[in-house]
């Protein structure tokens, strides 16, 4: 049951990304060009995903377990750290740059965009990057 919750959240969480455009590379460089042709388009997508994500985390906030009867985990840090700024940092550049993030890079990915793939790749080599990294420090 999990598994399709899952599956079902993905997919519409997929179409979402492409009928607003934030699959679209172009569309999020538009939207970190303050100084060019901005578009504000993705700042109007961000709202909607708040409005609808603040009362569900407001009510996830009170439970312990989710609809379908797993255990909820919220995270539970709350300062801001050196991992968190400098994740961010890249983070934003890797945006920046490409004009991808995670989620619709694999949207992307899903129809046959080769940068998209370029950038897949490029997330699981950082991903495995920081494990390495992070393992290795834990072990030290």
């Amino acid at each position: 049951m999990q598994a399709l919750i899952a599956l079902v959240a993905g997919l519409l969480f997929g179409i979402g990304l492409l009928l607003s455009g934030m699959a679209n590379p172009a569309k999020v460089v538009g939207f970190l060009d303050l100084a060019g042709r901005w578009d504000p388009s993705l700042a109007l997508v961000m709202a909607g995903a708040i409005a609808v994500a603040f009362p569900a985390f407001t009510l996830a906030k009170k439970r312990t377990t989710a609809w379908a009867g797993c255990s909820l985990a919220l995270p539970a840090a709350t300062r801001m750290d050196a991992p968190l700024v400098l994740g961010s940092l890249a983070f934003g550049v890797g945006w920046g740059l490409a004009g991808y993030c995670p989620g619709p890079a694999l949207v992307s990915l899903a129809t046959g965009s080769a940068p998209a793939a370029v950038f897949v790749l490029a997330l699981i080599a950082g991903m495995a990057t920081h494990n390495w990294l992070t393992r290795s420090a834990r072990t030290s």
